[in-house]
């Protein structure tokens, strides 16, 4: 059996006035799950829950996001989350403010038994 990667889906979030990364993150994430539609798992009779999930976030202070309040946000599959610099930080000099912006990749990965389907060759 190979894992193989069935979905990469993109998103990106904002908090323009709280200065909240792990908000920031959270909604790049949903915008990223808001894209996909996980038909293929339906129309294959594969669980939900035997994916393994990926999430990368970027924003300008990795630190401050909240990873287990990203693991809450995917509805399947085991999850992990990896936070890196990344993401803008845009200054309102006028009112000493930052609004963040994050970018989330979430990638799906499933085991997929040698002579089951074929996929297409990269």
């Amino acid at each position: 059996m190979a894992k193989k990667r069935l979905i990469l889906e993109m998103g990106t979030g904002n908090d323009l006035y709280g200065e909240d990364y792990t908000k920031a993150a959270i909604r790049a994430v949903q915008d990223a799950l808001h894209h996909s539609s996980l038909v293929l798992f339906r129309s294959l009779g594969l669980e939900h829950d035997a994916m393994r999930v990926d999430v990368t976030i970027g924003v300008p202070k990795p630190e401050q996001v909240d990873r287990d309040a990203i693991v809450s946000q995917i509805p399947f599959g085991t999850v992990t989350v990896t936070v890196k610099k990344g993401g803008l930080s845009v200054v309102d000099p006028d009112n000493d403010l930052h609004s963040i912006v994050a970018n989330a990749g979430v990638e799906a990965w499933y085991d997929i038994p040698d002579g089951k389907y074929k996929l297409a060759d990269s």
